[in-house]
């Protein structure tokens, strides 16, 4: 399988390419970047390891790479400020995107392509590529809380002092300030939080706050966040190379899921070679899937404003 990631030279894209070598599954790996002396550094840097990785090929360029490509992932945008919302983002990346995604469309898409956009605000922008791009909207994804999901995880194991790959919790919705933690599935080693030592209602609001504010946190910080991100990019693109058909937090656009249409966000999403297999309405507290249908009523407004400026394709 060959992966081009969009944006490659940049702090994301660079780290999704290190989390896709590390993982040794897909084939090929294409950095593309305006910046394309950026790309070739960072590709040259990624071969350089690859005797202690995996036998993959690893190159930069340009969209000469799309049309072969089984997986386009963007990352490629401008970086949310600290006290910047995703959907602040909006108006400034908006018609980067907009050119990004007509260059992908003049290369030309394999007709079985996956296009998988992480630039934010994702689901806004996912939304925009399934409009614009002549591909069934099942194989148009985002990154959606997948990656506020891993945080989530790694902040109860760290508060509750328990192994993080024992940790099972879900964020669905909006990636961004409408997410909705699911307190109601969430486990360790298979065991209710609530049963836990030390579990309190307070602790969980102290974890979510926590999680919602994870990306300020991480770009206040240290500028941006990329090895985090790069791992949620990974288990995506690895689920769709394998065709494990895992159920993750993505975004697409939905069709009744949750009774939500025609607007991208996160729900539990079957993730396979296809794209988006399958979408499970699991059984949700009622505040839960209220939630979740309050992150698409915002996410709509936003929406619509953006298509309006815009224009459909």
């Amino acid at each position: 399988m060959k992966v081009s990631i969009i944006g490659g030279g940049g702090l994301v894209g660079s780290n999704a390419a290190f989390a896709l070598q590390c993982g040794g599954i897909v084939r090929e790996i294409a950095l593309v970047d305006l910046n394309q002396e950026m790309a070739e550094g960072q590709a040259l840097d990624l071969m350089h390891g690859s005797p202690s990785t995996a036998d993959q090929i690893i190159s930069s360029g340009g969209y000469e790479h799309i049309p072969d490509s089984d997986v386009v992932c963007i990352t490629a945008g401008l970086r949310r400020k600290p006290d910047e919302s995703r959907l602040d983002l909006i108006n400034r990346n908006s018609d980067l995107f907009i050119g990004i995604l007509d260059d992908v469309v003049k290369a030309g898409l394999k007709p079985d392509a996956i296009v998988f956009v992480v630039s934010n605000p994702v689901d806004v922008l996912t939304y925009v590529a399934a409009d614009r791009l002549d591909l069934p909207h099942s194989q148009v994804i985002g990154l959606g809380t997948q990656l506020d999901t891993i945080r989530f995880r790694s902040l109860i194991a760290q508060r509750l002092n328990v192994p993080p790959t024992q940790t099972s919790a879900i964020i669905l919705g909006e990636h961004g300030d409408s997410m909705v933690p699911i307190w109601s599935g969430a486990t360790v080693g298979g065991v209710p939080l609530d049963k836990l030592p030390g579990w309190t209602p307070n602790v969980a609001t102290e974890i979510f706050t926590r999680t919602k504010g994870s990306g300020a946190e991480v770009i206040g910080k240290k500028g941006g966040a990329g090895f985090a991100v790069g791992i949620a990019i990974r288990d995506v693109i690895q689920a769709i190379a394998l065709d494990q058909r895992l159920l993750l937090p993505i975004s697409s656009v939905q069709d009744g899921c949750y009774d939500i249409r025609d607007v991208a966000l996160s729900v539990p999403t079957v993730v396979g070679r296809a794209g988006v297999c399958d979408r499970l309405q699991i059984d949700l507290w009622p505040k839960e899937v209220q939630g979740i249908r309050r992150s698409g009523t915002v996410l709509r407004k936003t929406i619509e404003t953006v298509m309006d400026r815009i224009g459909t394709k």
